[in-house]
């Protein structure tokens, strides 16, 4: 038998010994499914939402949403093209991913709790923080939402705003009258053709809508904030490792970015890493890839193809596209935001 002493070194060692072995994990389920397909099935938005995810005057899709999706590919395949970008209301997110006819819901989506618990979904990593607000006619004279009992509220039906909207008029005391719409279009047009009082949306996409309507100087953003929303990719629970691919592409983005790695210099990175983390994380040390069941190249790949976070936020919805909005909160940790990549050990 034995002895206590004895035991416990036995113990001890296989504790070593697991510490010392790579514990590669096993290609779940979803990429398996992906990588069988020959291409990521995605979501898109059925119509154009403007800076996230909208249909170019080719056909082609573009915008922060897309190109995370885009790098996502880009990760699995080396080829961003491998996708496929599903149009899907708000409302039928859910259904789709639930079926497997999506594998992956990147639409300006929020973490919930019902979500989570009720529906069987998980989460990534957030990767842009948004406020609820509401949107006025400046000739209305309403300059909060106190002064607008009694109107009328166009909202995004099958979306948390709903919700936000009907608590925080509770919490003010007043009565709100809402108007849902499915397609962004539709909801666009009930505000600006006023039929409705109010627009209740997405902050972001209420400064990108007030942007390119006829006249932007007519409408203000009122000061109240409904809510706060982590925007994350959404996927079903039960593939952990499905969960861990995105989260790493994410991160990937960040720590290109914090490092300043570029579209135009991750070449010349890779081969001269200025840094082993670099080195690690464009594949120039080996064994970055099969953890995730990928190749060792896949960072290099994403940023290559798609570029850092930067990049992509710039050329959708920052300085580089027609609705130049500022970073703000969504800048990376050393900049004054809040968001920062994971560590490429």
């Amino acid at each position: 038998m034995l002895t206590v002493l004895t035991k416990f070194t036995a113990i001890a060692g296989l504790g070593v010994a697991a510490l010392a072995t790579p514990a590669f994990a096993n290609v779940g389920p979803t990429l398996e499914q992906v990588k069988a397909r020959g291409s990521l099935e995605c979501s898109g938005h059925n119509g154009s939402f403007l800076g996230f995810a909208e249909v170019d005057d080719k056909g082609a899709w573009k915008g922060l949403d897309i190109d995370l999706c885009r790098a996502v590919a880009a990760a699995i395949f080396g080829d961003a093209s491998k996708l496929n970008v599903v149009p899907i209301s708000w409302a039928q997110r859910w259904p789709a991913l639930q079926s497997g006819d999506i594998d992956l819901v990147i639409k300006a989506s929020g973490g919930t709790f019902s979500r989570d618990t009720e529906l069987g979904l998980q989460f990534s990593r957030a990767y842009f923080l948004g406020t609820t607000k509401a949107m006025v006619r400046k000739d209305s004279g309403i300059t909060s939402l106190e002064e607008a009992d009694g109107g009328s509220i166009c909202i995004p039906a099958g979306t948390t705003i709903e919700r936000q909207v009907a608590s925080y008029a509770d919490r003010i005391g007043i009565t709100l009258e809402p108007i849902l719409f499915e397609k962004t279009e539709e909801l666009r047009e009930a505000y600006f053709s006023s039929r409705c009082d109010i627009y209740a949306q997405w902050g972001p996409t209420l400064a990108i809508d007030r942007s390119v309507s006829d006249d932007p100087s007519a409408h203000i953003l009122l000061p109240d904030v409904m809510a706060m929303e982590p925007e994350v990719a959404i996927l079903r629970q039960g593939d952990d490792q499905w969960v861990d691919l995105v989260n790493w592409v994410f991160s990937a983005l960040w720590f290109a970015e914090q490092e300043g790695i570029t579209q135009a210099n991750v070449d010349e990175m890779k081969a001269n890493p200025p840094t082993s983390e670099i080195g690690k994380l464009l594949g120039v040390t080996p064994g970055q890839g099969a953890p995730l069941g990928l190749d060792d190249d896949w960072a290099y790949d994403v940023i290559k193809i798609v570029g850092n976070y930067s990049e992509i936020y710039e050329r959708n919805i920052g300085s580089g596209s027609i609705y130049d909005m500022p970073r703000e909160i969504n800048n990376l940790w050393n900049n004054g935001g809040v968001l920062y990549p994971m560590v490429f050990d």
